[in-house]
């Protein structure tokens, strides 16, 4: 690994390196195409569908390989970390596969699915404001009380590694693709699609996908540095946390663009996925479908890899009920 801003850098061998500590204990999982979607957006649609994965999101990759690479005197204390929901499944579920405590702080907004899910998974949950420094005030005190491994949700050398895996499978699945369009809110996935993408298939490129409502890391992607609102709010509850340091080195580096999309416009795309790929998926998972038909000419006649990041969704407050 390389070093850059105090921080390691992974790199493509750490990548493949993950792949083999993880492939126990997750799913290659499939990729879905749809006819009528392809007519809609004049483009070749692929959905890589992550949210398959047993505890529902991309980021079980990741967690399990931040969990399976401690040695046996840093397991003793367990992982701790903070998350909106899908990385504290991920890492509950990591850390049950292990045999090792899991703490982790969770917003009290946070979807009551992803909550029930930590749980079923063994972690421990302790609430905090929906808002960054809430979050990381209230891991502070967990963290000292449980003397945990840290595995941040996105900005973790590890982490990082074990979400790039996603984008190898994708490429083998598909023979290559124009463009990789995923969600971005902290970076993870983005950042592993980066990792693995400028070494595997420079050619492709690598696009993210954000909320109008919660666009900070479009804002600092414009602005050349990164810009980190508190408590956003928006429907897509995966992406309200900002850039890090080590994830704003792979899109400042490798993102070619961020497009945005509304609440309404990620709402409709959910339910039209829902309804041609019959699949079950969230609102952020929705956010790269929903700014590719905002913007069809940047994508039309392309063959584009979409990443349905996870799919744990209340379904008694679907949103369109509420629209």
């Amino acid at each position: 690994m390389m070093k850059d801003c105090n921080m390691y850098i992974p790199t493509y061998e750490d990548m493949l390196a993950a792949h083999d500590r993880i492939k126990p204990f997750i799913r290659r999982t499939p990729v879905r195409t749809s006819d009528y979607l392809n007519e809609l957006t004049g483009a070749q649609l692929f959905f890589k569908c992550e949210n398959f994965q047993e505890p529902g999101a991309f980021k079980v990759r990741g967690a399990t390989n931040a969990v399976f690479g401690l040695n046996a005197e840093q397991a003793k204390k367990g992982v701790a970390t903070h998350s909106s929901g899908n990385h504290a499944s991920c890492l509950s579920y990591a850390a049950m596969k292990r045999g090792i405590p899991c703490n982790v702080v969770m917003p009290r907004t946070a979807p009551q699915a992803k909550k029930d899910t930590v749980r079923r998974y063994g972690g421990k949950i302790t609430e905090c404001e929906p808002s960054t420094s809430s979050r990381e005030a209230t891991f502070a005190n967990v963290q000292a009380a449980s003397g945990g491994d840290f595995v941040h949700p996105y900005n973790d050398p590890r982490v990082i590694a074990g979400q790039g895996t996603c984008s190898r499978e994708f490429i083998e699945q598909t023979d290559g693709l124009d463009a990789v369009v995923a969600p971005i809110g902290g970076g993870g996935m983005v950042s592993g699609t980066c990792l693995t993408l400028s070494n595997l298939a420079p050619e492709t490129a690598i696009i993210a996908a954000e909320p109008e409502q919660a666009d900070d890391a479009y804002r600092s992607f414009k602005a050349g540095h990164i810009i980190a609102d508190d408590a956003p709010k928006t429907v897509a509850d995966g992406l309200l946390v900002p850039l890090k340091d080590l994830t704003w080195h792979f899109v400042s580096n490798h993102v070619s663009e961020i497009y945005t999309a509304s609440e309404q416009e990620i709402i409709d795309a959910m339910k039209l996925t829902w309804k041609h790929l019959r699949i079950v998926m969230e609102p952020s998972s929705a956010v790269p479908l929903a700014t590719i038909l905002k913007n069809p000419d940047a994508f039309k006649g392309k063959r584009v890899g979409l990443i349905i990041t996870g799919g744990n969704v209340d379904l008694d407050k679907l949103p369109w009920l509420n629209a």
